[in-house]
């Protein structure tokens, strides 16, 4: 089965409740901390629209999923950089959008980049008790 398959099937599992089931889905695998297939399944979609008025909010999106693959990966500093260009991506965007509040994801990740530079890219701040969490907004 290919990554389009897979993805596919996938997503028939994520009820899209007005929204595409790959935009449902990426929010249910973050909050699972399946920061990768998050990463996956949104990519599906903007691979059909990255030039689209949805582009960079999707990129955006991606890019905060992978900032926390590489936290799982104990790679701080590039963690740290794709949190930057999600934040790039998504100030471009007004708050709400899509149904994600834009102002408490920025400052979702604001924090989690205060967390890695406190601690000069020495301390991982993504533990069991430390996870984070994004919703849509009904």
């Amino acid at each position: 089965m290919n990554k389009h398959e897979r993805i596919a099937k996938q997503e028939q599992q994520f009820s899209g409740d007005g929204v595409d089931p790959r935009y449902a889905g990426y929010f249910v695998l973050f909050n699972q901390q399946k920061f990768y297939e998050a990463h996956e399944v949104l990519e599906d979609l903007w691979l059909a629209d990255r030039h689209g008025v949805n582009g960079n909010f999707y990129k955006g999106l991606i890019q905060l999923a992978g900032a926390f693959v590489h936290l799982q990966k104990n790679r701080l500093r590039p963690a740290a950089a794709l949190f930057k260009l999600a934040l790039a991506n998504l100030e471009k965007y007004p708050s709400p959008h899509e149904r994600l509040n834009i102002h408490a994801t920025q400052l979702l990740i604001e924090g989690w980049l205060r967390q890695l530079e406190k601690e000069d890219f020495l301390v991982n701040p993504l533990s069991a008790v430390n996870l984070p969490q994004l919703a849509l907004r009904k």
